[in-house]
């Protein structure tokens, strides 16, 4: 999750819904041939964002300004002055895939604590974009090459199978703006049947800085084994918080979901520092999808692998 100012769940989008006309037409000399109708908008056909919205988009631009001044929301992926070494990997590896950010945040009826255990995907994941009305053309054709391209990147992170397709998605990423929470709000209960109404509330009216989210779901029986996740990015975003995003939430949706302050290189890091993936954040996801770590193991009980593992990755000898 990312709020902007400290800069980081969720937004929304407004469903066009069309009418469907009447197969038969009226041909009586009595009653008259009613008017052509104009056809309805598709449904998530463009629409020009609002006042609001501009203004919205208008206050990141201050924020991602803001944050560059100050030498934050670096792409470097870390260097010399971010030195990190096995034992930082472990631990922060342990604070990020076995804790969740919010723990007490429940998106479905359904949802059970998972802290202290690895959670992450046992099948594979299906990435899905989905964009609000409010969400230019061009805008949607450079999010959807930033996913594809991300995306393949994690698959060869992981080795888990990881793509993106067009329709029956597990892993749906929305892009949406202040204007667009009907068509999230419409969408999230179609696609996670149960969930909360506090859930869909942050959905239709998030706070100015709230600017992205994600939450992935287990089944009832293993709360660890992901199934399905959702990602929400406001559209408002400019180019470099909105890629800061894609790149959190989607990792997080992968199962490293917590933040530490202890945690650099990385944007794992509530501190804004990085805004995209880091060499120490590639680690932690071949780390999480590591055969030797099973989904449901404990904190405790994966501790010895866990060092191992980060050893391995660092070239240092156990």
């Amino acid at each position: 999750m990312r709020f902007s100012g400290n800069l980081k769940p969720l937004l929304g989008v407004v469903s066009l819904l069309a009418l469907a006309n009447c197969d038969e037409v009226l041909n009586s000399s009595v009653i008259p041939e009613p008017r052509p109708v104009a056809p309805a908008p598709a449904p998530n056909a463009y629409v020009p964002p609002s006042a609001a919205s501009q203004d919205l988009a208008r206050f990141y631009q201050r924020v991602e300004r803001d944050l560059l001044t100050r030498g934050m929301l670096r792409t470097d992926g870390g260097g010399p002055d971010t030195p990190f070494d096995a034992d930082d990997l472990a631990r922060n590896f342990e604070t990020i895939a076995f804790y969740s950010e919010y723990p007490d945040h429940a998106v479905a009826v359904a949802s059970r604590q998972t802290d202290g255990q690895l959670s992450r995907w046992s099948g594979p994941v299906r990435v899905q974009t989905e964009f609000g009305p409010s969400v230019l053309p061009a805008t949607r054709t450079q999010d959807i090459a930033e996913v594809e391209t991300y995306s393949a990147r994690l698959a060869k992170l992981t080795g888990h199978p990881i793509s993106v397709v067009n329709r029956r998605g597990n892993f749906h990423v929305f892009f949406a703006g202040k204007d667009d929470s009907a068509y999230v709000v419409s969408r999230l209960k179609e696609l996670i049947p149960g969930i909360s109404q506090e859930s869909l509330k942050l959905v239709a009216s998030p706070r100015s800085d709230i600017d992205c989210f994600v939450f992935a779901l287990g089944n009832s029986s293993s709360p660890y084994r992901y199934v399905r996740a959702v990602t929400l990015i406001r559209t408002e975003l400019p180019d470099l918080l909105r890629r800061s995003c894609i790149h959190e939430e989607i990792a997080q949706g992968l199962g490293v979901s917590n933040d530490s302050p202890m945690a650099r290189p990385s944007i794992f890091n509530d501190d804004d520092e990085f805004a995209l993936l880091t060499s120490h954040d590639e680690k932690l996801l071949t780390m999480l999808y590591d055969p030797r770590l099973e989904p449901g193991v404990t904190v405790d009980n994966a501790r010895p692998v866990v060092r191992i593992i980060a050893r391995e990755l660092m070239g240092q000898s156990l």
